[in-house]
């Protein structure tokens, strides 16, 4: 049984209609996170995609880390990689076994296809009064498909950072931290104990506030969420849009800037300043008319297929796929293949020439404090 997070030291926020319980580094400052931590040694297994970051910025916060990943020669190997970044082989780099049996906190950072092989690699070494760490809820959630089972007085903690692992690199260096999601069970533990663990590696890795979930809402969320909005439906309309104006004799450049580039160059940035009605104030009255017409109509259109995605993920046919699929041999050949399908179109070669157009001067003095950079008032928030 999950634990649902106690509500003391945190601090309360009106999320819309809705008021939420939310950690933030006041309630929890890095100097407790390092407390909680102090004499323990925590061990990323894996260094692909979320591993780097959130292991640099524990050791930059002053925890003791130690990367745990399968050894290769090749140059652009995971293995190379965290040589490159200062992890020492026999000091604070070693195989996924010594990592886990060394580690107190052991952080399952492997991809959600080989969580279930690594498991059965790593799982004598994790045990009681060990802390298994995920990011992602999948393994845990899916244990029938994975096979990830703790034994009693495991703590099983998750925190779940809401961008990839370059951005939690990225956020963290810039002072802005990113949020993510925490949940965590005791399977045996102290629940106290267990619920500080979870909130101290949180600020760690570099959260700017914790929100609490649970294991199964963040993985319903998750795959939700990168199919849809995040990655496969911006993707899908970003290329029917592009291949409508190509189709109808627009030039690829200009079909490019008006999908593309705009769109995250500009207007995506407003919406992140202050919201979509504020993006909204500071484009034209004609882009405004026509943006607010359109949009319950393009609700209406793909409601029905976001429906079918939650269903697909909640039935677990989607977790299902990703062991089936990525577990194959010759996964990375079949996904480059379609990666350099996406890289060679049209429409994202045209995105190479308009990325190399951009201006690289140096940036104005007053950039930030400028006249004219702050747009209209209206209803910022």
């Amino acid at each position: 049984m999950q634990q649902k997070p106690e509500f003391s030291n945190m601090a309360k926020i009106k999320f819309g209609d809705v008021t939420e319980n939310i950690v933030t580094r006041k309630e929890f400052p890095l100097k407790k996170a390092q407390t909680v931590l102090k004499g323990k040694t925590v061990a990323v297994l894996g260094y692909g995609v979320q591993g780097p970051g959130q292991a640099l910025n524990m050791r930059e916060n002053g925890i003791n880390v130690i990367v745990g990943q399968r050894k290769s020669a090749k140059a652009n190997s995971s293995w190379k990689r965290a040589v490159r970044d200062g992890w020492v082989e026999g000091k604070t780099l070693f195989s996924l076994e010594e990592a886990a049996q060394r580690g107190d906190v052991v952080m399952m950072l492997v991809s959600d296809g080989s969580v279930g092989q690594v498991w059965k690699q790593i799982a004598k070494y994790v045990t009681p009064g060990k802390y298994l760490y995920f990011s992602h809820g999948f393994a845990y959630v899916y244990n029938k498909l994975t096979g990830v089972k703790p034994q009693k007085g495991v703590g099983v903690i998750m925190v779940a950072p809401k961008g990839s692992g370059t951005s939690v690199r990225r956020n963290f260096l810039s002072g802005a931290g990113i949020n993510s999601s925490y949940a965590f069970v005791p399977n045996g533990m102290k629940a106290k104990d267990v619920e500080d663990m979870t909130k101290a590696i949180g600020i760690a890795v570099g959260s700017g506030y914790l929100f609490p979930t649970t294991f199964e809402r963040e993985v319903t969320s998750d795959l939700v969420g990168e199919r849809g909005i995040l990655m496969g439906a911006l993707a899908g309309v970003m290329e029917a849009q592009y291949n409508t104006l190509r189709a109808n004799g627009h030039s690829p450049s200009e079909a490019f800037n008006e999908t593309c580039e705009e769109l995250t160059q500009s207007l995506i940035r407003l919406v992140d300043e202050n919201g979509m009605d504020w993006m909204y104030v500071n484009c034209s009255q004609t882009a405004q008319h026509g943006a607010l017409k359109w949009r319950p109509i393009f609700r209406k259109a793909v409601e029905p297929v976001f429906k079918r995605l939650y269903s697909s993920v909640v039935t677990m046919k989607e977790a299902r796929e990703v062991i089936r699929d990525t577990g194959c041999p010759d996964y990375k050949e079949k996904m480059a293949a379609k990666l350099a399908e996406l890289k060679e179109s049209e429409m994202w070669r045209a995105g190479a020439a308009v990325r190399q157009l951009r201006p690289t001067e140096k940036a104005k003095a007053n950039a930030e404090t400028a006249v004219g950079v702050q747009g209209r008032k209206g209803s910022a928030r």
